[in-house]
């Protein structure tokens, strides 16, 4: 028994398509899709679109929707996924989250300093003699920021390396996309002995370092993206932000495209950008940047969720061969004809 769809209290996993208004109850012993008697499906169906809608969907490819609802009832919609609702109900929060954050702490760090520099003033210290604290602060941020993890990453060859600060974009390598990395920590597959690198770098005749620097491509970058992007969009996003981010996502045709797109677009966002660092992922457009993560996400979790949602699929395609043919037998032509309206309004969703 399910409590999210009155019309079909029947079932903890539902099943429905609303362009061609089926609907079925999947039992969760045998995984069976029973196909619900059209008088019940009208309502359940218009409910269960609704009540979809709603809900954060956890994971979705070109034909099947999975979301769980809070009573632990499970839908399964048929159909397109629609990605704008998709991204924006599952990052909301958690970009939310990081705002209100941000807003909190950025308040509190306010505070303190004027209560510091309004206390050195009283004491009679002037505001000049405090500039050398401020300055201190905010390297010390800075270092904080830079140095808060020492997690390695593991490099094609199977060597590692400690990351320095954030990645930067790059055009370029057999994906026509990757980033660049500083980093301090270099050891090699077939010496255990580390090189030196960020802080002890070679030149060359020219004078440009050659070490403390790496350059990743395609696949190989995504493990080192999964952890910085987070740290890039540590402010959060308003909705707004996280709308405009879901955008970029669709003009670049997808998750899958993103990273091509964005690299392909780093030139003009350096262009109108005041730090002058091409590629700087604290320096693009901050829906860039959020768009970027949900990217990421949406495609390691499709990843992991492949296998699932590729039985459920399977299921679906047989359960629907015999829809088709119980839907067409001895159907009255008042149910078609809701049927045909069933299927214009939801033509337009």
């Amino acid at each position: 028994m399910n409590e999210s769809i009155e019309a079909l209290p029947v079932g903890r996993r539902l099943a429905f398509d609303a362009a061609k208004g089926r609907l079925w109850v999947i039992c969760q012993a045998c995984e069976r899709w029973n196909l619900a008697p059209f008088e019940q499906r009208w309502e359940a169906i218009e409910q269960a679109e609704r009540v979809y809608r709603a809900t954060r969907v956890r994971v979705s490819t070109d034909h099947i929707g999975l979301a769980r609802l809070p009573d632990d009832t499970e839908l399964v919609r048929v159909g397109a996924p629609q990605r704008p609702e998709f991204a924006a109900w599952r990052y909301g929060d958690q970009f939310g989250r990081r705002r209100r954050r941000t807003i909190v702490m950025s308040s509190g760090a306010v505070l303190g300093v004027g209560a510091a520099v309004g206390g050195a003033v009283v004491a009679g210290a002037g505001i000049i003699a405090m500039l050398p604290l401020l300055q201190l602060l905010n390297a010390a941020a800075i270092v904080s920021r830079t140095h808060q993890t020492r997690r390695s990453f593991v490099l094609p060859d199977g060597g590692v390396f400690v990351p320095v600060g954030l990645p930067r974009l790059v055009k370029g390598g057999p994906d026509d996309w990757g980033v660049d990395v500083g980093y301090t920590v270099l050891r090699r597959p077939d010496d255990p002995k580390p090189l030196p690198g960020w802080f002890a770098p070679s030149w060359d005749g020219e004078g440009k370092n050659e070490m403390g620097r790496l350059q990743l491509y395609g696949a190989d970058a995504l493990p080192l993206l999964r952890w910085a992007m987070p740290r890039a969009n540590r402010a959060g996003a308003s909705r707004s932000t996280i709308a405009e981010g879901v955008r970029l996502i669709e003009d670049a045709g997808g998750p899958d495209t993103y990273p091509v797109w964005a690299a392909q677009q780093v030139r003009g966002w350096a262009a109108r950008s005041s730090f002058g660092d091409t590629g700087a992922l604290d320096a693009i457009p901050a829906p860039a940047r959020l768009a970027f993560e949900m990217a990421l996400h949406e495609d390691s979790e499709r990843r992991a969720m492949e296998g699932e949602l590729a039985s459920l699929e399977q299921a679906w395609r047989d359960a629907e061969e015999v829809a088709a043919i119980a839907d067409n037998l001895l159907v009255p032509a008042s149910v078609m004809q809701r049927l045909a309206q069933f299927k214009r309004a939801f033509g337009r969703v």
